[in-house]
């Protein structure tokens, strides 16, 4: 039953790599046969100088057309074939890593209780687009560079020695290249990264900034993070450019040397004409993965930065061991000193606390602001993991239950209730495959279901990104009925009233007695003690200890204490009084908490 890490043999990314190898093994396949027929031109250009000039025969000259024609046909689908296979892949690595990158950036941020910023999905991008643009295509062509040179030898030594000169001092400004960006290019990597999550993080927080003026401060330290990123990729960038300028320059050059040195020989006829044109045609052959190489630069740079973050990333993410089904919980909960604290705080927050529901029993949980309400929610529902103790549902520990299988047994709504892109009704059913039946019922559970009708298009629209189009209580009650959704075991709902007006509240006492007259059980955290008299028991924390625990009608008379209700306003009274003494009403009902 244990859902502990798997720790496997092999890197996840190493595994797709693996599984695409074969592919790999056919691109190299396909470059060979390429480069090949990359031969045609030279060998071409021989036969016409050499033998059709010379000879004078139009015969000749048209099947060296024909046959030369059919090779480059043949060169180009070969050519289309390997970039086909190429985005195949890419594809393939997609699909095989997409869904754990994701999985692992929602177990990184609930481990570490902070945003995580979707960079591994970024990675993944910049992996694919590397592996299906031209930049890869020089590393295949690259092995073949020795056989062109090897073949101008052939021709004639000296031609030989000027084209190896030529890529010696190319891959020389390569390697130099690699050790002159790989430092910055690195910097902007991290800086840019940086800028991008404080980007995201002051969108998030958009409306606060406009209310409060913040916008000027936090856009200098968003532009020191960027001008940052800027400084290192220009720094790359200038290194970079001043090398694929001398790329530039020795390219020509070499040309001019290959030429003039095969213009010499021919003079002295060492070699005839066809030679000289078909070894300068070899050598930009030879030369132009390399070339491409350096072009390309950057982006294997970048390619390769993303591929060992990504290894990184996936070694640090370990998946839950599978684990054998367990039947659906009744809801019996026990919690059994129970000692936990936040992701990445020492301090514990809950210092041992125990404490036991039957299955169908209601709690009402209160206490004063960080003594550990939020906390002990995320615990039942086996959001965190506690530091020690442990939480039972039924006998089993919440937080090794795998959570796709206890996940549409339990009901959970937090503080802040976010909804998703999508429509209520998806939203409702959790964007599982919706049930018609099954979301109307949780609508109606929460109250809501009145509500929705009256949006544009019912349980079809559309609410925007997290929720936007609805209003803090509209998306607290849809958020109530998502908890609802399916009849789950236990249902822990964490202030669900914070946004709620009378009605609201009316349709939440209304859910949960219904919910416990159907044997489910019922956590409801709370800072007004009224919502929760109809709770079986009352748990009382403070400071991350129970400080009052059993039958609400005992515990609660402990925490409340009487406070003179405002008179009700006379009949006909001003708009202003009637609005004073219902200010008066909330301040009097808070107080009680």
């Amino acid at each position: 039953m244990t859902d502990k890490p798997a720790k496997g043999p092999e890197n996840p990314l190493s595994e797709a790599f693996q599984d695409v190898r074969a592919a790999f093994g056919s691109v190299g396949l396909f470059s060979f046969f390429i480069n090949l027929l990359m031969l045609t031109g030279p060998l071409y250009m021989m036969q016409v100088y050499d033998r059709v000039l010379t000879s004078g025969s139009s015969h000749t000259l048209v099947m060296l057309t024909v046959v030369a024609v059919g090779m480059i046909l043949t060169s180009a689908l070969l050519e289309l074939v390997r970039a086909r296979v190429f985005v195949r892949i890419g594809s393939r690595l997609d699909r095989r890593l997409n869904g754990r990158l994701f999985e692992g950036m929602l177990r990184r941020h609930l481990q570490h209780s902070e945003s995580v910023e979707p960079q591994p999905l970024r990675d993944l991008e910049t992996l694919r687009g590397f592996l299906t643009g031209n930049g890869l295509l020089s590393f295949f062509d690259a092995p073949w560079t020795p056989l062109f040179l090897a073949i101008i030898f052939v021709l004639h030594p000296y031609l030989g020695l000027v084209s190896l000169a030529g890529a010696v001092v190319l891959f020389a400004l390569a390697v130099l290249s690699e050790l002159a960006t790989r430092g910055p290019l690195r910097e902007a990597g991290r800086d840019s990264a940086a800028a991008h999550g404080f980007t995201e993080n002051t969108l998030r927080n958009a409306e606060v900034i406009e209310a409060m003026g913040m916008l000027p401060g936090l856009q200098r330290r968003w532009l020191a993070r960027h001008q940052a990123a800027l400084a290192a990729q220009a720094k790359a960038s200038d290194r970079g450019g001043i090398l694929t300028a001398g790329a530039k320059f020795v390219r020509p050059v070499l040309q001019v040397a290959i030429l003039g040195t095969g213009a010499y020989l021919a003079l002295q006829q060492e070699i005839t004409p066809g030679v000289m044109i078909a070894a300068s045609i070899m050598m930009g052959r030879a030369l132009a993965p390399v070339e491409g190489a350096i072009g390309n630069w950057r982006s294997f740079v970048l390619a390769r930065a993303a591929r060992t973050r990504l290894k990184s990333f996936l070694e640090d993410d370990r998946r839950p061991a599978p684990s054998m089904p367990l039947p659906r919980p009744k809801g019996t909960i026990a919690v059994e000193k129970l000692v936990a604290a936040p992701p990445g705080v020492t301090k514990p927050v809950l210092k041992g606390i125990s404490f036991g529901l039957e299955a169908g029993e209601g709690l009402g949980i209160i206490g004063p602001s960080a003594a550990g309400k939020s906390t002990l929610a995320r615990l039942l529902v086996g959001i965190w993991a506690p530091a020690s103790g442990a939480v039972r549902l039924d006998g089993a520990d919440v937080s090794e239950w795998n959570h796709v299988e206890l996940g549409p047994h339990l009901g959970y709504l937090p503080q802040d209730v976010e909804l998703f892109d999508g429509t209520v009704a998806e939203n409702i059913a959790r964007f599982a495959e919706p049930d018609p039946r099954a979301v109307v019922e949780a609508a109606q559970r929460a109250g809501v279901h009145e509500m929705i009708l009256h949006l544009g298009e019912g349980y079809d629209t559309r609410i925007g990104l997290g929720g936007a189009a609805l209003s803090g209580g509209q998306r607290q009650r849809i958020g109530l009925a998502r908890a609802l959704y399916g009849n789950p075991a236990l249902v822990v709902l964490d202030e669900p009233n914070a946004n709620l007006d009378s009605e609201g509240e009316e349709a939440l006492r209304r859910a949960v007695k219904a919910m416990k007259a159907q044997g489910t059980t019922v956590v409801l955290i709370a800072h007004r003690p009224a919502i929760l008299g109809s709770m079986d028991k009352l748990l009382v924390l403070r400071d991350g200890l129970i400080e009052h625990f059993g039958a609400t009608p005992e515990v609660l008379p402990k925490v409340t204490r009487a406070v003179p209700k405002p008179p009700k306003p006379a009949k006909g009274a001003p708009a202003a009084e009637v609005q004073r003494l219902a200010a008066a009403s909330r301040r009097a009902e808070a107080a009680q908490a």
